[in-house]
């Protein structure tokens, strides 16, 4: 039996949205892209929100909204893909890496030990879909405002640390009974092809700024323009009989989605509220009930009175294993066919970091985490058949090395 790890999931309802927007003669950034971040509005309950083409470049465009730059620090966990930390070094601004709990997610004990004067931003990252402590790291921006000290208008406006979440895993997940993204200042999501909602490649960056404040819309109008260019008038605006005249007013980006990639997500949205992330709910009660039996197994967390997961990865940790052992674990059950993944490498392990001074020895959490995890495959399209074949797989693989 062949199970890849994270195929799209593509029906005729998308086919049908592309192929509208192919024979409509415009593929770039047009209706179907305003459509889905009306969508998205709707769905999260977010004021505003914004596709682009990754996100990556949505960290990207919020740090460059609040005027981060060099000379100031980022905080953001070791234990996340390097995106997260490539966001803070694009600005020019510095990454501070702190160590994670053992749900994966950021420690709020480490981001308050790392706050200077310096501080501008925390990226708190909710890893495989459960979202961070929002409550615990929006109240510890607010308590350190004593030390923030604003350099531009976006700055005094909100007067404290940014908390701009990285929710490329989350969209549907819940904090509290709300929505992810609906829980920070700002929250970008990611449509990346193997992401539970896709555009092939895009994110969307949600404005959720407090009103007292901003000005959502305001907000949203100058992020659209900063991801084209600076340009005061999109393409399709442009094609419109007489406007063709435009002009340039910041020295912008150029990241929008066009419509046949968010044709893509446009389709897909509505089926993933509708039965999508049940069924990923599904799948994941199903490993649930599967290893919470199994003495060697930790399983990761997938709801609490606070928290419900968007069961974007399954990440199964094997107790007492090495990294070693864990590696030999992935090539056993790859060669039975199963396709499995390790999410993530911790950033200090990765070249980059380690030369920028960063080294895995200041992170114990994150690679008690890493060192031994694998994520099981866990999308809507899998069989009953193909589940039982990948715990089968997965037990035998682990036993082995025992």
């Amino acid at each position: 039996m062949k199970i890849p790890f994270s195929p799209p999931y593509i029906n005729d309802a998308v086919i049908n949205e592309v192929t509208d927007a192919l024979k409509s003669g415009w593929i770039t950034t047009g209706p179907k892209v305003k459509r889905l971040e009306e969508l998205v509005c709707e769905y999260i309950g977010v004021p505003n929100s914004l596709c682009v083409n990754s996100a990556t470049s949505g960290l990207i465009l919020a740090l460059k909204w609040y005027g981060i730059g060099p000379g100031d620090e980022v905080i953001i966990p070791a234990y996340t893909y390097a995106a997260t930390a490539l966001a803070v070094v694009h600005v020019g601004a510095t990454p501070v890496m702190v160590d994670v709990n053992d749900d994966f997610n950021i420690s709020v004990s480490a981001i308050e030990n790392a706050i200077t004067k310096k501080t501008k931003a925390i990226i708190p990252v909710d890893i495989a879909g459960w979202p961070c402590d929002y409550d615990d790291i929006i109240a510890l921006a607010k308590q350190k405002s004593n030390l923030f000290t604003p350099q531009n208008n976006n700055q005094k406006k909100l007067n404290r640390i940014l908390v701009l979440s990285d929710s490329a895993h989350a969209i549907g997940a819940k904090y509290k009974e709300k929505y992810v993204g609906t829980t920070s200042d700002i929250c970008v999501f990611s449509f990346h092809a193997v992401k539970n909602v896709t555009t092939a490649e895009g994110g969307v960056v949600c404005l959720n700024l407090p009103k007292d404040a901003f000005s959502n819309n305001d907000e949203y109008a100058y992020l659209r323009c900063y991801a084209l260019n600076g340009q005061t008038k999109d393409a399709f605006t442009k094609s419109k009989a007489g406007g063709w005249k435009y002009d340039i007013i910041y020295p912008g980006l150029k990241i929008n989605m066009p419509d046949v990639l968010a044709a893509i997500g446009l389709a897909q949205l509505p089926d993933y509220f509708e039965f999508i992330l049940k069924k990923r709910a599904k799948i994941y009660t199903f490993y649930q009930t599967f290893f919470e039996s199994k003495a060697w197994a930790i399983i990761p967390p997938y709801k609490n009175q606070d928290k419900l997961s968007s069961c974007h990865l399954y990440a199964l940790r094997i107790n007492g294993i090495t990294e070693e052992q864990r590696d030999s674990i992935i090539n056993t059950v790859s060669q039975k066919g199963v396709a499995v993944n390790v999410h993530f490498q911790p950033l200090p392990l990765l070249s980059l970091f380690k030369d920028m001074g960063f080294s895995i020895t200041d992170y114990p959490n994150a690679y008690k985490n890493y060192k031994c995890e694998i994520s099981l495959p866990i999308y809507p399209q899998l069989t009953d058949d193909e589940l039982h074949y990948i715990v089968d797989t997965i037990e035998s693989a682990v036993l082995a090395q025992l």
